[in-house]
């Protein structure tokens, strides 16, 4: 039972940063109730996948589509947006983690032969990570930095543009590196320093584009 309530707590601290983190970085309204309650159950589907019946790799895909789900549902955000700030927020935090890991592991603090749940480093890696993810997205939120071109409407029609179009293209390589990442973990010691490197490249293509869509003097949201 403690290894559950563990499992749950740790996991939720991290779908709420990223939840926190890409609201923050889109200037969208934050709503800690249904932040709390989305990681919640998303937490708990995660654990009855990995420890239940133990499919870490669906485990990811369905995460990744319960994420679009309650951005795109619960939080109202228009479709096509809400599939973009998915990636988005995936790679990002992909990002944070890769770095942790990489100097964790290069430290000797990791043991892939110990479970899931049951390590201390996974404690610390995730708390760490949560914790920069949270920690930037409060320094972007006193600085007021951020898009602002998401739509604050949940339905409608919109004129897809160069910009919506690449940074709905960077989502598939961004599901991809989630998944080889996944699916790849017990021999990603070796070769783990190009994961960060290949996420900050797609990161860095994200961010790049949202600035050119932010900048765009034309509206692209239409009823």
């Amino acid at each position: 039972m403690i290894d559950f309530w563990l499992f749950i707590g740790f996991s939720m601290l991290e779908t709420f940063a990223m939840f926190y983190f890409i609201f923050v970085l889109f200037k969208i309204d934050i709503y800690p109730k249904e932040m709390i309650f989305a990681s919640l159950i998303m937490s708990f589907i995660s654990y009855v996948l990995r420890t239940v019946y133990e499919l870490p790799q669906m485990d990811v895909i369905v995460q990744v589509l319960l994420m679009f789900c309650f951005i795109w549902l619960l939080f109202k955000i228009h479709v096509f947006y809400a599939a973009i700030l998915t990636g988005m927020a995936y790679q990002a935090y992909m990002f944070i983690q890769g770095l942790y890991y990489f100097i964790m592991d290069s430290a000797g603090l990791f043991d892939v032969g110990l479970p899931y749940i049951l390590s201390i480093c996974t404690f610390v890696l995730q708390t760490l990570s949560a914790a920069t993810a949270i920690g930037i997205g409060y320094f972007l939120s006193i600085k007021r930095k951020g898009f602002d071109f998401v739509p604050d409407k949940p339905s409608g029609k919109i004129a897809v543009k160069t910009w919506e179009k690449v940074l709905f293209a960077l989502n598939i390589p961004s599901v991809i590196i989630v998944l080889l990442t996944m699916y790849f973990a017990s021999n990603l010691s070796t070769l783990f320093f190009v994961v960060p490197l290949v996420n900050a490249i797609i990161l860095y293509g994200y961010l790049y584009f949202a600035y050119k869509k932010d900048r765009a003097e034309d509206e692209h949201f239409s009823v």
